[in-house]
């Protein structure tokens, strides 16, 4: 490496860059040397600082541009980090080390893959080719691809890399119950066969480099001596091998800390789900003695209120660093958090979309306005609202409801069901889940089906009868058939909402979703069913239902207007922000999820109030917390109770608004009390007399709900009761619902 490369760049003239940056912004920006932490809360500016860092260090000549590593987790911030930096200077830079993790990593691994027996030009796999090889494998040793699915392997072998584990790493310890304990020794024949074919998947890029930096010093020197500062993104989303490839990079053997600057805010950590460790920027000062640790709490983006509202809410986690927004700028208090009741999911729905159209009235753009949902599942009623009410939307990270490639499945089951001669509908879900129906088997049934100028329902039944079809297929498509003939007489008897489900447990299609344990993707297909199902109780006959799904495709002239309302999941609305928020679905269950709850302890619960901060951060002026009293689970409703994290929102920045008659005649009395200081623009009220615990049942009394019966207390968490009802069985419902019989 030249000497030239480890001197720095003069000091180059230019524009104060420092204008316009707060005291704390200013600071972050120029303490340049040592280990420096930016705690930068949501909309406090974290990007602008990052960016005017980079070209601080660039402006005051102590570093050339390569000799800054960036790292970002998308290649879009690493696109508005380069333009916002050549903004600044004034000229497009050159030579910067500017990207996502694995995009770096690749440029790494191009010069020094020889030293693992990789060629330099190696193959970087994508998802499907990566399956492919796996399957190659399994079938060349004699594996059974039912009882041991390859995504459910590879699934593994990608966790495994994330942790940074070889296969010589993985003990018993670390294998899991798959496979009967073999998943480890079919790593490593993946892991041969790649350095065979001189190709890498996703995960290897970072392996690789880890590896290489380990065994071989030098190498890791080289880059030690190379990079002068260390800049790095979204610290809080780093997984395990990403926190190591950053260390080995940071750590010098000499007594000169390292120049790592990292941004990240510990209350917006929400991906764990994909190996994302917040302990990673919780122990940055153990890792990094000495470091500086910087707040960013200054917040431009909402009102004061909706700042303490978000801040009162995150405060009831223990695991964090802890700060406070407060306003940016001086201004107005704004409007309180408006906390809707509605008395079901569908009147939440429609309560969205006549705020919407209200406040569009008002001159807000649709464009400006946002429904921020826990699970792709609650899409559908909103999208469904806004349809009927004429509200431009979009769905953002996602297909809308009725295009998703497991509803579209579903609707050919039910198409399937209730006309025989649909045969498009017949042909997507003959081989759905696998029958032993290829294209050529399927070709010779559709010219057959044509020759006889019969539909193919007609035809397969009639080559089954004659023993046209042989062994494992005859037996597996007469079963299919029948599950037809069976769901038919079902539709007769007992209606068309017990009849799908019928259809679709019987044929295996949801079995085939169950066993699918590749990611949370299998769970949230299984929600989206299930909403479904629900959808069709809502119409008298399996007729109407899919005359409205026909009409509900045919709805695409909305999708031309850009002036839109965004309607995405809180993990996809991260980073960005929006005039007015809604926020529904804020139920025990639903969110927090009952996964979390079931599954997560403590740590799946604050990640979950992370996400409410979240949600609660996107609102620049107003946002809406909806929750309903009760929702239909397929055909049958069920009570609801709300989020504890309505609980957490500080009484002073809230508006709670009245129930329905519908909802008075339920509870057996109203619970709420109106608030004379409402603003006209909104349907607010003040907190519910419950709120603060005042209701108390005590263990072992008898209570009676107007739909549960009588039942006996067992457990009280504040008003979260749990209830051994006499006929309902188990329920948790709260005290407002009940009435203490003695």
């Amino acid at each position: 490496m030249s000497d030239d490369l480890l001197s720095p760049r003069p000091s180059t003239p230019a524009h104060d860059h420092l204008a316009g940056l707060n005291e704390e912004q200013r600071l972050a920006v120029e303490t340049t040397e040592g280990p420096l932490l930016i705690l930068a809360g949501a909309g406090t500016g974290k990007t602008r600082v990052l960016t005017t860092r980079f070209a601080h260090i660039l402006l005051e000549g102590l570093a050339w541009p390569e000799q800054i590593l960036a790292v970002t987790f998308t290649n879009k911030a690493a696109r508005e980090m380069r333009e916002r930096v050549s903004a600044i200077l004034e000229k497009p830079v050159e030579g910067l080390w500017l990207g996502t993790f694995h995009s770096l990593c690749a440029r790494m691994l191009r010069q020094h893959a020889p030293r693992l027996g990789l060629d330099r030009q190696f193959t970087i796999l994508d998802a499907d080719d990566q399956l492919r090889l796996l399957k190659q494998i399994m079938v060349a040793e004699k594996i059974d691809l039912k009882s041991a699915p390859p995504p459910q392997l590879l699934h593994h072998i990608q966790l495994w890399k994330d942790r940074a584990l070889l296969p010589e790493d993985i003990t018993a310890a670390h294998d899991v119950d798959f496979m009967n304990g073999r998943a480890r020794h079919f790593y490593a024949l993946y892991q041969t066969r790649l350095k065979e074919l001189s190709a890498c998947d996703f995960g290897d890029l970072m392996l690789h480099m880890v590896t290489i930096f380990r065994r071989y010093p030098e190498v890791l020197t080289q880059y030690h001596r190379r990079f002068r500062y260390i800049l790095v993104d979204e610290y809080q989303d780093t997984n395990t091998i990403q926190y190591l490839w950053l260390r080995l990079l940071a750590k010098r053997d000499t007594q000169q800390p390292a120049n790592i600057a990292c941004v990240g805010d510990d209350d917006q950590s929400i991906y764990s789900w994909r190996g994302a460790e917040i302990a990673n920027i919780l122990r940055f000062e153990k890792d990094f003695p000495g470091a500086k640790v910087i707040r960013l709490e200054r917040n431009y983006r909402s009102t004061p209120r909706i700042l303490s509202a978000a801040s009162g809410v995150i405060a009831h986690n223990e695991g964090r660093m802890g700060k406070t927004l407060r306003p940016g700028l001086e201004g107005e208090e704004g409007e309180r958090i408006s906390v809707i009741n509605t008395p079901d999911s569908d009147d939440e729905a429609r309560v969205v979309a006549e705020t919407i159209r209200s406040l569009h009235g008002k001159n807000q753009s649709y464009g400006d306005m946002a429904i921020l949902i826990r699970a792709g599942f609650q899409t559908r009623p909103f999208e469904e609202s806004l349809m009927r009410s004429g509200i431009p939307y979009q769905v953002i990270g996602g297909m809308r409801f009725y295009e998703r490639a497991e509803i579209r499945d579903g609707t050919a089951y039910m198409r399937a069901l209730a006309h025989p001669a649909d045969d498009l509908a017949f042909e997507r879900i003959i081989n759905v889940p696998k029958r032993g129906v290829g294209n050529i088997a399927l070709s010779k049934l559709r010219q057959n089906a044509r020759d006889r100028q019969l539909p193919l329902q007609a035809t397969l039944q009639e080559q089954l009868a004659q023993g046209m079809i042989k062994g494992k297929a005859a037996a597996t498509l007469s079963e299919f058939m029948a599950c037809f003939d069976r769901a038919r007489e079902t539709l007769a008897k007992q209606g068309h909402v017990v009849a799908v489900e019928q259809l679709l447990e019987e044929s295996g299609y949801l079995t085939m979703w169950r066993e699918d344990q590749r990611s949370v993707e299998a769970a949230g297909r299984l929600d989206n069913l299930r909403e479904m199902l629900r959808a069709i109780g809502e119409f008298a006959t399996l007729e109407e239902f899919l005359e409205h799904i026909a009409l509900v495709m045919d709805s695409d002239q909305l999708q031309n207007d850009t002036n839109r309302v965004s309607l995405m999941t809180l993990h996809a609305a991260k980073g960005l922000e929006f005039k007015t928020v809604f926020l529904p679905g804020w139920e025990e269950g639903l969110f927090p999820s009952q996964r979390s709850l079931d599954e997560g302890g403590q740590a799946a619960l604050e990640e979950e109030r992370r996400l409410a901060y979240v949600g609660l951060t996107r609102a620049r002026e107003r946002a809406f917390i909806l929750h309903a009293t009760s929702r239909r689970i397929y055909a049958n409703w069920q009570d609801s109770i709300p989020s504890r994290f309505i609980d957490e929102l500080p009484d002073e920045h809230v508006h709670v608004s009245e129930p329905t008659r519908k909802q008075n005649a339920a509870f057996g009395k109203s619970f709420w009390r109106r608030s004379q200081s409402s603003p006209a623009s909104t349907t607010s009220f003040s907190r519910p007399l419950s709120v603060k615990k005042q209701i108390i049942v005590p263990l072992g009394a008898t209570v009676k709900h107007s739909r549960f019966g009588e039942g006996v207390v067992l457990k009280a968490d504040g008003e979260r009761l749990t209830v051994n009802f006499e006929e309902a069985g188990m329920k948790t419902i709260m005290a407002n619902f009940v009435e203490v019989v003695s």
